[in-house]
């Protein structure tokens, strides 16, 4: 089996190195990351300015973009074969809920699930590396379920609790909870007088019920979601329609 791996943290961050090392046992593995952290970067690609790539001592490729960027270059002009699968990851804290929408981590999969090829998102639940080597073994594992019962291609979006392997209760299929709005931004003053703002955290989980990805990791579990990127509101359109008569 074939994989690229990729990621939002850059190619330097622990989470993407866990888990090149973690499939390389069992895949053909190639890494193209960004060269830095991208972060919220979501489903945005470099289109004002041209992109390089370098790869560093341990065969990880990067370069100067975001992570749809990496998957996109990989895929239309670096690699020679087709991958079978994409992985993200292994993010540091979640992307559950609305996060998807912003996410690096999550827009690196999109992109290869754009091109027609499977992709999975892996991320941790919180912040900080803590049992990195469990949610890498995880990471594996579902790998080498393959998912041959789902219709291919398919987006997966993976969110991991950071605790021990044994204590993992196992995973759930699930749905994408809803957040409050986010946090207000953090107003500074720089020393020319100038206001400067940092983007506030995410909200808080305002559908974390059963059956959400919140509930299921919040329980111990591994909370697998299925995605899909048709934004149409169907529900709407015969009103749509009315109104437009």
């Amino acid at each position: 089996m074939k994989i690229l791996i990729s990621n939002d943290d850059g190619y330097l961050a622990p989470g993407i190195n866990a888990l090149a090392e973690a499939l390389a046992p069992i895949a053909d593995i190639t890494v193209v990351a960004p060269d830095s952290n991208r972060s919220g970067s979501s489903n945005s690609l470099t289109l004002d300015r041209p992109l390089w790539v370098e790869q560093a001592a341990n065969g990880f490729y990067y370069l100067n973009g975001t992570p749809s960027d990496c998957v996109h270059v990989a895929l239309t002009g670096l690699l020679k074969e087709r991958p079978d699968l994409i992985v993200s990851g292994i993010n540091q804290g979640q992307n559950m809920g609305d996060d998807t929408l912003y996410s690096g981590t999550v827009a690196a999969a999109t992109e290869g699930f754009l091109f027609g090829i499977p992709s999975i998102a892996f991320s941790q639940l919180h912040k900080g590396w803590g049992e990195l080597a469990s949610a890498a073994r995880i990471a594996r594992e579902i790998v080498e379920r393959r998912f041959d019962s789902l219709p291919k291609p398919y987006l997966l979006n993976v969110n991991i609790p950071n605790l021990p392997y044994a204590q993992i209760k196992g995973s759930m299929a699930t749905r994408l909870g809803k957040r409050h709005m986010s946090e207000p931004v953090h107003k500074l003053t720089d020393p020319h007088g100038r206001d400067l703002y940092w983007i506030g955290p995410a909200g808080a989980a305002k559908d974390g019920g059963e059956g959400t990805d919140f509930h299921a990791t919040a329980n111990g579990y591994v909370s697998i979601t299925p995605l899909q990127i048709d934004l149409t509101h169907t529900a709407q359109l015969d009103n749509l329609k009315k109104a437009l008569a």
